[in-house]
């Protein structure tokens, strides 16, 4: 009898094809072998590798899935036999942790504990499995002996034994997962397969960054100035500390500092030395990651070779398959890449990085194993939410240890975290003076003026030629710049994320130029302008928030050292102005109090003591919920059966409680044709990229109460277009629906 993997269909009609194109079983088994032996060989677990890319659709050799084939609509679960025959030959420890692989190679990693026929150890013991011993006839399964183990991610640390063998699982699970799919797809679609990028290696473009570098240093050279200098100097310095060994790296570079180039070429150059496979920018948020690959692509990018080296992976938007044969070669490229991360240089956020460690989906996993003997750099790594704060380092800790894995937390305001990091792993600073830096690019001075109101506040905006007020709340920044239009009107801006982005780079274009010329400008924005926004204003306002945020602020004050110095007010808003929602009271509290002792720190709240003072006052106070869910607890308790519970950690590691879905605008003419011709195309998500400009993020409420008022229109149903113009406010952005009654006030960005 001949055993068949996969059938094979015209992708055109979508007629099933004669038998003689079909895929052998055998072969797919073969080739998931190989692929996934090549994958874990990364981190020294080949064996493993290839024994369940083999294992892992022997339950194809039942002559019920063959019928399936041939038709029948009888479903066959295939995955458990391949988790019951390893589990049956290597015992319960390997043979457990290879079972979660091969168990959940479709669904998903199963929960590890009893008390669900989907969970493994009700798997394991199924009785009603189709017999599937026919594949001993092709397939031979490698015995182990602990030669073939030597070389495998092992324990650095007695606390992190249950943590590093759970995680060693899903790094098995990413290799068999990215092979099957890239098997499958070479044989279903050997069109897209071949669309998958062409490699271009990290020392090409460490040369083509030095190219861009040296451009840099010539207009440094023609404008000399003190902080240009100590940019240069900054750089200087991280490409020299790329020459060192592997490991965790603290990158502490005040705002303004250059740290984005600064630390690309760390990365890079540091990757060729150390013969690494990528480079991964992890960004706090999805509103600036589009400027950073677009920074990273100019200088990495070569259009005269046409090659696609940055990948910008967030999810704006999801894109069915059935669009795929309508993008052009480059978007395909850059799509299929997405998948699996096999670019050379990624930039991502860190919604989309985290949750990847912890999720239980073949989708979501299939990345990880791209993540072994990488360089990640972490972009204001204060910015790790402090929920999930142990669970985060523990994942980087892992990586470090046991994946040759280069860590760089890259931050302004590096938060006190060296006690929270496990494996007694110690981060080396890569600036030798953070102090003395902090003082060459002391630009400002931080007072803090007590409670204003918005009829104060607007007064004192009133009284400046130039002057930004960043607030923490939509709604607050709509009131306080309607209070200051009505005493001057002239040169007053509003910035929010209910903007769309194009419009929210008019608005800045218009500002950098007023700011340029002299001429009157005053903003109001949401925190959204401290998100590695460049603009220079001789006097800012804050909002109370956290001194993380406050040093975001400064960053926009004096920016480029054009005056002698300045000046940063910390204000207590109106209470409009102070979100309920989350721990926002709380830290502006904890900064409140820094600043009440702020003499401790020679008078400067932005110092490194004082930073470093507010971080261990936060993570003191949030001592009992730095890892809210409970993530590495339940690890823990899974320790002594393998019973970790993947499933349920996968839906409970979630940074953002509540999802946003983007809503499209049709802010010009040329929104509206790409809206039309998606509305019109077999393939809407052919223009989902292009439409990204004229996203709007909102809540699921948010969007339901849109819905409800008929000013969305659904298309392909995934894509959200907002049909009524009157719902998008040229000042402010996208409207709220009169039904949308958020339970707290929301904090946006």
């Amino acid at each position: 009898m001949i055993y068949y993997g996969h059938t094979k269909e015209n992708l055109l009609t979508k007629e099933i094809l004669p038998k003689a194109e079909w895929q052998l079983l055998k072969d797919h088994l073969n080739e998931v072998a190989r692929l996934s032996e090549e994958r874990a060989a990364k981190f020294g677990a080949e064996k493993l590798g290839k024994i369940i890319g083999l294992a892992h659709d022997l339950g194809k050799y039942s002559n019920q899935f063959q019928q399936r084939l041939d038709g029948s609509s009888q479903k066959v679960d295939h995955a458990t036999a391949g988790a019951q025959e390893v589990y049956q030959r290597f015992g319960k420890t390997i043979g457990r942790a290879l079972a979660f692989t091969i168990a959940g190679h479709h669904g998903g990693l199963p929960d590890g504990n009893r008390g669900d026929p989907k969970n493994l150890p009700e798997r394991l013991e199924k009785k009603d499995i189709p017999n599937y011993q026919a594949y001993a006839k092709e397939i031979e399964i490698p015995t182990l002996c602990s030669q073939d183990l030597v070389n495998m991610p092992n324990t650095k640390n007695a606390a992190m034994r249950a943590f590093s063998f759970s995680f060693c699982i899903r790094m098995l699970y990413s290799c068999l997962v990215d092979a099957d799919y890239l098997d499958t797809e070479r044989c279903m679609n050997p069109e897209k397969f071949q669309t998958r990028p062409a490699k271009v290696s990290l020392l090409t473009l460490f040369q083509r960054l030095g190219k861009k570098l040296e451009k840099l240093n010539e207009r440094t050279r023609q404008n000399p100035s003190p902080i240009n200098s100590a940019r240069q100097n900054i750089l200087t310095r991280c490409l020299k500390m790329a020459e060192a060994e592997p490991g965790l790296f603290t990158l502490t570079v005040p705002t303004g500092g250059g740290k984005t180039y600064s630390s690309l070429a760390f990365g890079l150059k540091h990757a060729v030395k150390y013969n690494k496979d990528r480079l991964i920018y992890v960004i706090p948020y999805t509103s600036i990651i589009e400027q950073n690959a677009e920074v990273f692509r100019e200088a990495l990018e070569d259009d005269l070779q046409n090659d696609s080296v940055v990948l910008e992976h967030h999810s704006n938007f999801e894109y069915p398959d059935e669009s795929f044969d309508d993008w052009d070669q480059k978007e395909k490229a850059h799509r299929l890449a997405a998948e699996n991360w096999d670019m050379p240089v990624v930039v991502t956020t860190a919604v989309q990085f985290f949750e990847s460690l912890y999720a239980n989906k073949g989708a979501r996993c299939r990345k990880l194993h791209n993540m072994v003997n990488s360089v990640i750099i972490l972009d204001e790594a204060q910015m790790m939410p402090v929920e999930y704060m142990k669970p985060c380092l523990w994942a980087l800790a892992e990586l470090v240890l046991n994946y040759g894995v280069t860590v760089v937390l890259c931050t302004a305001t590096q938060p006190a975290v060296n006690n929270l990091i496990p494996g007694n792993l110690k981060p080396l600073e890569i600036m030798d003076n953070p102090r003395e830096l902090q003082k060459v690019f002391k630009r400002v001075t931080v007072q803090y003026s007590g409670e204003m109101t918005d009829e104060e506040l607007a007064e004192a905006m009133a009284e400046k030629l130039q002057v930004l007020t960043i607030v923490n709340t939509r709604r607050h920044a709509q009131l306080l710049f309607n209070k200051l239009q009505q005493k001057t009107a002239e040169g007053t801006y509003h910035l929010s994320a209910r903007m769309c982005p194009v419009h929210r780079k008019i608005v800045l274009a218009e500002i950098r130029q007023a700011l340029k010329d002299g001429r009157e400008c005053r903003v109001v924005s949401t925190q959204l302008i401290e998100a590695g926004v460049d603009v220079d204003f001789p006097a800012v306002y804050r909002s109370e928030a956290g001194i993380d945020s406050i040093a975001q602020a400064a960053g926009r004050c004096n920016r480029e050292g054009r005056i002698a110095e300045g000046h940063v007010v910390v204000f207590k808003p109106e209470k409009h102005g102070m979100p309920e929602k989350g721990r926002f009271s709380a830290v502006a509290g904890i900064a409140r109090s820094t600043m009440r002792q702020v003499e401790k720190f020679d008078g400067e709240l932005l110092s490194l003591k004082a930073i470093e003072y507010y971080f261990q006052q936060l993570f003191e106070l949030e001592k009992d919920h730095l890892d809210l869910q409970g993530i590495l607890r339940m690890i823990e308790e899974g320790r002594d059966n393998l019973a970790f519970p993947f499933a349920t950690i996968g839906n409970e590691f979630q940074l953002i409680d509540s999802t946003t879905i983007p809503v499209v605008i049709p802010w010009d003419e040329h929104a509206e044709t790409l809206m039309e011709e998606a509305e019109h195309h077999p393939f809407p998500a052919s223009k989902a990229r292009l439409l990204q400009p004229y996203v709007v993020q909102v809540y699921q409420h948010e969007l339901a109460a849109l819905v409800k008022e008929n000013v969305i229109k659904s298309i392909g149903g995934f894509m959200n277009f907002l049909s009524d113009r009157s719902f998008y406010d040229r000042q402010f952005g996208l409207k709220d629906a009169k039904e949308v009654k958020a339970p707290t006030e929301v904090l946006l960005y």
